[in-house]
C-alpha cells in the first residue's frame, strides 16, 4: 500500500465575511514533493496554506498530513500538533536567542538542532544572534528551525521575497537541494513564476481563491489550460487559427493538437518557439510559401534578445532569439513555428 500524501487538502473554502479567500480549492504534496502554490496578490493562496498550517479555520473542506485528518467535520487538530514547519517571508527568528536556540526551539531529539545546522551550512554560526547574519543567512536559519522537529511537512510562505534579486536567486536554489538532501516534503507560496517553474515539482495555480491548474512545471507552461494561465506563466502572443482533425493551421504554420475542437481557435505561441528565417534559406517545412515578416523591434537583454515582427497580416508576434545582433529593424524575414503551441476556443475580438 503506498504511504499517504504528506499533505491531501480537498474543497478548501474560506470565507472572510461575503468574499471568498478560498473557493473549494484542493492541493495534494506527495511524499519527497515540492509543490509550488502559485499566483498573483489577492489568489487565496497565503490563505490555503494557513489554513493548511491550522492557522485559519475553514468553512468547508478537510486537510489531511501524512494521512492524518486534522482539520475536517467535527475535527480540529491545533498548529502545534500537526507536524508541521514553517518558513515565513521574514524568517520570523527570535532577536534574543542565538542561531543554535532558535533552532532547537521547537524542542527536537537531541543533536537534531547540530544536524540542520550543518545541513544548512552554518555549523559554524551556531553561537550567533540573527542580528549578526545576513538576510540569506537567517532564511537559512528558519529553515533549519523548520526541518528540526522532523516535519511531515515544510510550509514556505513567500521565503524569498525580501531579498535582493541575485540573492534570492542563489537562497532559493541552495534551499530546494537542503529540501531534497533532507528528503523533506515541501510547499512553497510564491507570487514568482520563474520560481515556482524552476523549483517545483509541480505547479498549482490559483486564481481569485480558485485553483485554475495543475501539473508539472512543464506542462503547466507548455499546455496552459486558458489564455490567462498562458499569460501569467511567461510571454504568449495570440494569432487566429482554424482546427481540423487535430491539426491547427495559423499564420506561423501547421501544428498538431489533438485536444483542440475542429473550427476557429486562438492560437498561443511562446517566444521562444517562433524562429526566424532569411527570406529564401532552405527549409523543411512550408515557410518558403509564406511572404516575408518584418523586424520592427529589438529589445537586448545579453544572453537572448526578443525580436518583435510584422507578420503578413499585420499582427505581431516575438521570437526569443540569443543575444547576437543579427536582425535589425525593418529586416524582411520568414518567421516559422519550432516548438510546442497551444489551440484555445477562439474568444471574441
Amino acid at each position: 500500500m503506498p504511504a499517504p500524501a504528506a499533505i491531501h487538502a480537498v474543497e478548501i473554502t474560506k470565507r472572510f465575511g461575503a468574499a471568498a479567500a478560498v473557493d473549494a480549492a484542493s492541493v495534494t504534496v506527495e511524499r519527497g514533493q515540492v509543490v509550488a502554490l502559485l499566483g498573483p496578490s489577492g489568489s487565496g493562496k497565503t490563505t490555503l496554506l494557513r489554513v493548511i498550517a491550522g492557522f485559519e479555520v475553514p468553512d468547508a473542506g478537510s486537510v489531511e498530513i501524512g494521512g492524518r485528518l486534522v482539520v475536517g467535520p467535527g475535527v480540529w487538530v491545533e498548529p502545534e500538533r500537526r507536524r508541521v514547519g514553517m518558513v515565513f517571508q521574514d524568517g520570523a527568528l527570535f532577536p534574543h536567542l542565538t542561531v543554535a536556540r532558535n533552532v532547537a526551539f521547537g524542542k527536537p531529539r537531541p543533536g537534531r538542532a547540530e544536524e540542520c545546522l550543518e545541513l544548512v551550512g552554518l555549523a559554524g554560526r551556531a553561537g550567533s544572534y540573527p542580528h549578526e547574519l545576513s538576510g540569506g543567512e537567517r532564511q537559512r536559519v528558519a529553515l533549519a528551525r523548520a526541518l528540526a522537529t522532523d516535519p511531515e511537512v515544510v510550509l514556505l510562505d513567500e521565503p524569498f521575497a525580501s531579498l535582493d534579486a541575485a540573492l534570492r536567486t542563489t537562497l532559493r536554489e541552495d534551499v530546494v537541494a537542503i529540501l531534497r538532501a533532507a528528503g523533506a516534503s515541501a510547499l512553497l507560496v510564491t507570487h514568482d513564476q520563474q520560481e515556482a517553474l524552476s523549483l517545483a515539482d509541480r505547479v498549482v495555480l490559483m486564481r481569485h481563491g480558485a485553483v485554475q491548474q495543475v501539473g508539472p512545471p512543464e506542462a503547466v507552461y507548455a499546455e496552459p489550460a486558458s489564455r490567462w494561465v498562458a499569460e501569467f506563466l511567461g510571454a504568449v502572443d495570440v494569432l487566429p487559427g482554424t482546427a481540423r482533425g487535430g491539426v491547427v493551421c495559423c499564420e506561423l504554420g501547421r501544428f498538431c493538437d489533438p485536444q483542440a475542437a475542429d473550427g476557429p481557435v486562438d492560437v498561443l505561441v511562446r517566444p521562444e518557439a517562433v524562429v526566424i528565417d532569411a527570406p529564401g534559406a532552405p527549409r523543411a517545412d512550408d515557410a518558403a510559401e509564406r511572404p516575408p515578416a518584418t523586424v520592427v523591434g529589438r529589445s537586448f537583454y545579453g544572453p537572448d534578445q526578443i525580436v518583435r515582427l510584422r507578420l503578413p497580416s499585420g499582427a505581431e508576434v516575438r521570437s526569443r532569439c540569443t543575444g547576437f545582433a543579427r536582425w535589425q529593424v525593418d529586416d524582411a524575414v520568414v518567421a516559422r513555428l519550432d516548438g510546442p503551441a497551444k489551440a484555445l476556443p477562439a474568444e471574441p475580438r
